[in-house]
């Protein structure tokens, strides 16, 4: 049974994101941890070795990085490679694309309450925030609908627990939450085999 997730992040802003989006996502029989690596050449780098190192039981990981100009399947496959190296067969890959920041574009609503800047919601319904993975630079297209308002971490800190976890305009964004529902639901499957009672029996 999987008791935690383990996210294995580039930048501390995906941390701060996380912190809002998981304790509405994950139940409370599976807690979570962020390691933040100092960009994506140190993740790329110390990722190995963190991963060979970690010995704690039923732990799952999840390896969280921005596509930006890159190849998505390219860096995909990169980081799952490092990841079977280490012995971690398991191990899952995220990719945002193309930024962190499409995630946050795709849901404008939560970008209005959480920077607290009215009017924002209503430009969702604009072609280029109806598929923002499709957007070249999400950050600065973030940062000029927020007339700099927003700053990367106290931004994904704001805004994360405003995310709507079935917002669908991001597919990368829908994909990394189905990700995390099967995680906790594999647990669920097994909990339930070993004879113990499901979470929602008191």
């Amino acid at each position: 049974m999987i008791s935690k997730i383990v996210f294995l992040l580039e930048e501390l802003s995906a941390k701060e994101m996380l912190d809002g989006v998981m304790p509405r996502l994950l139940p409370r029989e599976i807690k979570y941890q962020c390691v933040v690596f100092s960009g994506k050449g140190d993740l790329e780098k110390r990722l190995g070795k963190r991963l060979r190192a970690w010995q704690e039981p039923n732990v799952c990981f999840v390896v969280v990085r921005d596509q930006d100009s890159g190849d998505c399947l390219v860096i995909k496959q990169r980081l799952l490679d490092i990841c079977r190296r280490a012995g971690r067969t398991d191990a899952m890959v995220r990719i945002a694309c193309r930024e962190l920041e499409s995630w946050y574009l795709a849901d404008l609503s939560a970008v209005e309450a959480g920077l607290g800047i009215k009017g924002i919601a209503g430009k969702q319904g604009k072609r280029k925030f109806r598929h923002p993975d499709k957007l070249p630079s999400p950050a600065k297209e973030l940062e000029t609908l927020t007339d700099g308002r927003y700053q990367k971490v106290a931004g994904s800190r704001a805004i994360g627990p405003y995310l709507d976890l079935s917002n669908q305009r991001s597919n990368s964004f829908s994909v990394f939450i189905e990700a995390i529902r099967n995680i906790s639901r594999r647990s669920e499957e097994k909990q339930d085999k070993n004879g113990d009672p499901p979470k929602n029996i008191r």
